[in-house]
């Protein structure tokens, strides 16, 4: 890579889950005296305008912030928020900064996290093939509300990453020259879409039974519980020693528990209720007590239980939370030491009372959780587009945002696969994109050289039916073929026997028998692959045998109940685009699973499309219980 116009050889790398903004003021017009105060003038809005936007949001992390920062001769903003697993948090910056731009007409603003240009990430499909990763560096940005990017001349024409300095000057000299396409910018911003809507929707309410003590704290600090459940979720040995003592001495015994209603993230609350997590000794005679009722067991009864051990996780995060806030930079933990010191202080005086609790906003706000379920009858509901019901468009896996993402993905790689400009060799790469260690097969490119007659015969022995291979990809992955007759097995087996060995007249005669013995036992070697194939169902195109077989004798017996109400004609119309994006679906995320986190086919395709997918551990928990 040439560095010598300025890109960095070694450039810095940005920890895991964290976003950086950098906000820039070029304005010819703007004398550099006053560039500090307007600079200033820009950070209090932008401050101003997260407050308003996202008042009751709670961070995962690190929240939203800016400092004037000084580097290579430049003067701008900067800011870096750790997200967490909590990816909602850096769109809501990308959201606050866009708009920001709106109000400041100079303002330009460059964000990039640990992937790098993410937001060309999210347009994969779409970047021009220039653009690619090892070249987009300080390529992106934010004018205006718009995606502007910096062509190919900004690097001279070279195929390089631009340095910092290089990009300012160039908007500086040419900021006319800057490529705005929106058909990049719909797929870069897909996520803000929805924003500032989306803010009160990532919110989750839910009952717990606490004490009284904490009840007042979470009150006084609703933000304290994502440092508090951050701690409950990356729990160790150490922190959990004092809680498992006998007689300990905690802040928060189970004393005098009241019922209030907690606000949580959805990731948070995810994360704190999918925790197996035994009960400490002085929990566990109140939870235990709870789950050993005799007798049948109310719904009221449930929720009761449920709640005392959703309270109890909660008490216990705040535990650890206190042990260790001394040890940890966290402003919210460090706050809520000092919270925690003056409610001791002040004693029981300083505790509301029930009425006080009952007159708190929302003191009984309890959330749906169906959110939290999915099943295959959900997930194929998602990919028809269809809804069962009103509720369900709202709640749960149902909503719309997971029905777009689904058919995203369906659809984008049904574009792959319909790609016309790829050749039987794959998909068309740039030239960077290729590994590196290509060079070292140049090294050997003379002894090839003295291969070149047997290449040339093998060449011959061996073609390849481009349009076969696709009629076959189709069939694999649950596509339709193009023409609905399918190719009969004696003419497909002909042809493949034609091609392959369409060479083998030039071959000596004392072979020919040979040849023959061979092309036979490759016959039967086919006939016996395609049985077998056929008879798992991976050249059927009709999922329903299938995904009966999949869903299991329980859901079979649930969607038999309910097909006895349901218009058999309103099944049947459009089954076939169904059941082609469910196998199809279905397929990705089964080959996805497959790789246990590893390097794969389906992750590598999936990735070229600019979709991201998270691991599944469910299975695995299931088998460790």
């Amino acid at each position: 890579m040439d560095v010598k116009d300025g890109a960095d050889l070694f450039p810095r790398s940005l920890p895991d889950n964290c976003v950086e903004y950098m906000l820039f003021l070029l304005d010819s017009a703007l004398e550099p005296r006053s560039l500090l105060a307007e600079l200033e003038n820009v950070r209090k809005s932008a401050l101003q305008l997260c407050a308003a936007i996202a008042k009751d949001y709670i961070w995962q992390r690190d929240c939203f912030q800016l400092q004037v920062k000084r580097e290579k001769g430049l003067v701008f903003l900067h800011g870096t928020t750790d997200y967490g697993d909590s990816i909602e948090d850096e769109w809501l910056i990308v959201y606050i900064l866009r708009t920001l731009t709106t109000t400041f007409q100079s303002l330009w603003v460059r964000v990039f996290d640990s992937d790098g240009e993410f937001l060309l990430v999210e347009a994969a499909n779409v970047v021009p093939k220039w653009l690619s990763p090892e070249i987009d560096s300080n390529r992106a940005w934010i004018y205006q509300g718009k995606l502007q990017l910096l062509p190919l001349s900004a690097s001279l024409g070279a195929k390089r990453p631009l340095s910092l300095v290089e990009a300012i000057d160039y908007i500086k000299l040419h900021p006319d020259a800057l490529v705005h396409s929106p058909f990049i910018e719909a797929e870069s911003f897909y996520r803000l879409e929805n924003y500032p809507g989306n803010i009160k929707a990532l919110m989750h309410h839910s009952l717990i039974t606490i004490p009284r003590k904490l009840a007042y704290i979470l009150h006084e600090q609703p933000a304290v519980i994502a440092p508090a459940i951050e701690a409950f979720y990356l729990r160790d040995p150490v922190v959990l020693k004092p809680l498992m003592e006998t007689s300990p001495d905690l802040h928060f015994p189970p004393q005098d528990l009241v019922t209030v209603s907690a606000k949580f993230t959805k990731v948070l609350f995810a994360q704190v209720k999918s925790q197996q997590f035994t009960a400490p000794p002085l929990w566990s005679t109140i939870v235990k007590s709870a789950e050993d009722e005799v007798g049948p067991v109310s719904e009221q009864e449930q929720k009761t239980s449920a709640r005392l051990e959703l309270g109890m996780k909660v008490a216990c995060s705040f535990e650890m939370l206190a042990a260790n806030a001394t040890k940890t930079d966290n402003r919210l933990a460090r706050e809520f030491t000092i919270l925690l010191e003056d409610v001791e202080e002040d004693g029981d005086k300083a505790l509301p009372t029930d009425n006080d609790i009952a007159s708190w906003p929302n003191a009984n706000q309890e959330d749906n959780e169906a959110w939290l379920d999915i099943n295959f009858e959900d997930f194929d509901n998602e990919l028809q587009g269809r809804h069962r019901n009103k509720a369900e468009r709202q709640n749960g896996f149902g909503d719309s945002k997971t029905q777009a993402d689904l058919r995203k993905i369906v659809s984008r790689f049904e574009d792959f696969l319909n790609d016309e400009t790829a050749g039987f060799e794959g998909a068309e790469l740039e030239d960077m994109d290729h590994d590196n260690d290509s060079s070292d097969d140049d090294d050997g490119e003379g002894e090839a050289n003295g291969d070149d007659e047997s290449s040339e015969d093998e060449d011959r022995a061996v073609s390849f039916d481009e349009d076969q291979f696709d009629r076959m990809m189709r069939e694999m992955m649950g596509f339709p073929p193009e023409d609905e007759a399918s190719l009969p097995t004696a003419t497909m087996q002909h042809g493949v026997r034609s091609n392959r060995f369409g060479g083998a007249k030039e071959e000596e005669a004392s072979d020919e028998d040979e040849d023959e013995e061979e092309d036979d036992d490759i016959m039967r070697l086919a006939a016996q692959m395609e049985a077998e194939l056929k008879g798992l169902g991976a050249l059927r195109l009709d999922a329903k045998p299938e995904r009966a077989k999949a869903l299991g004798s329980t859901e079979g017996a649930v969607i038999k109940g309910k097909g006895k109400g349901i218009d058999q004609t309103d099944e049947e119309s459009g089954d076939e685009e169904v059941d082609i994006d469910y196998n199809l679906a279905k397929n990705l995320l089964e080959s996805f699973k497959s790789q246990a986190g590893l390097a794969g086919p389906a992750g590598n395709l999936l990735g070229m499309m600019g979709m991201t997918l998270p691991r599944d551990e469910d299975e695995e928990q299931e088998d460790e219980k």
